[in-house]
């Protein structure tokens, strides 16, 4: 059996922005001192004068990518999530989001996958910080296929797009010759009738693993894949919950106002299911190696099947 490729998202990210410039003269890139992190780097070796690099003044660099919004560029703002969402949260909201600006937000380093950076750089309330912005557009990819083409559809959106993405290195597990990027649309990697794990980013491929591990105990589980998460395809969600009436949700993220919130306010409006998040709960990371941290958080297909075969007992 071949090995499987893992690549980081944040390399995607770098890499497919040099592949747009040519289609878009207007690109611009922006930095805040972080390019070899971020990836953007490769951006700026590539496209020297196009690129940024606003220094460590994250909210400025916001200010920044707002006015060259104004003038007809189509500027990507790229730093790390903790400081695209946190630390300038008030610039993105009054000056991006307000007036509908088309700048796109390229937020690397989400999630307890940071690993040894520790709890002030493990951003695990961006999506909850960038749901409530209104006219928002969230995206989350889960591999290195779906980032390059994520931040593809992100180009062609004219508003504000927030593109999250991750520092681990991740399964890829789409075909780029096949796959097909739709915004706001979730994708049904698996059918099932007993319980859907509806998951997003890099608790997609692990999700996938757990629903491996169910089908041999004879749980027959659907996983949808939610990379956008604002629009949310609730349709997907809705026809998961009437058909198979049990939801676990899955994000490297907090269970507060995630993915996980998202799913449980779709299903209470159209077809009320129990609806089981699994997550970071109300409490910060710490430091240490990534794949350690993740399974310390119960971010791990292990978990996920045990959590999916609790819910389902309960259910019977």
């Amino acid at each position: 059996m071949a090995d499987v490729i893992k690549k980081a998202t944040r390399e995607s990210y770098g890499e497919v922005l040099v592949e747009l410039a040519e289609e878009y003269p207007n690109l611009v890139v922006l930095d805040a001192d972080l390019a070899a992190a971020t990836k953007t780097g490769i951006f700026k070796k590539a496209y020297p004068e196009k690129f940024f690099d606003c220094g460590i003044a994250e909210a400025n660099m916001m200010g920044v990518a707002a006015g060259l919004a104004t003038a007809g560029k189509i500027p990507f703002a790229s730093t790390f999530a903790m400081f695209a969402a946190g630390r300038a949260y008030e610039i993105v909201r009054n000056s991006i989001g307000y007036p509908h600006l088309n700048v796109k937000i390229g937020a690397t380093h989400a999630g307890i996958s940071v690993g040894e950076d520790g709890a002030t750089h493990q951003c695990n309330e961006d999506i909850a910080l960038m749901r409530t912005i209104p006219g928002m557009t969230i995206i989350n990819p889960a591999d290195d296929v779906e980032a390059k083409a994520a931040v593809r559809a992100a180009v062609e959106i004219d508003g504000p797009v927030y593109l999250r993405f991750g520092r681990l290195a991740a399964p890829v597990f789409n075909d780029a010759e096949n796959y097909k990027f739709e915004l706001g649309k979730g994708v049904t990697l698996r059918n099932g009738s007993d319980v859907t794990i509806v998951a997003t980013g890099l608790m997609v491929a692990e999700s996938i693993k757990a629903a491996k591990q169910l089908e041999a105990e004879g749980i027959d589980a659907r996983v949808i894949n939610i990379h956008t998460i604002k629009p949310l395809d609730k349709d997907i969600i809705c026809k998961a919950a009437a058909e198979t009436g049990l939801i676990v949700t899955v994000e490297e993220h907090s269970v507060i106002g995630g993915l996980g919130s998202a799913v449980a306010e779709a299903v209470t409006e159209c077809n009320p299911v129990p609806v089981i998040k699994i997550g970071v709960n109300d409490e910060y990371g710490h430091s240490g190696p990534a794949v350690d941290l993740l399974k310390e958080f119960g971010l791990c297909a292990d978990n996920i099947a045990s959590t999916v075969k609790k819910a389902v007992s309960k259910r019977k």
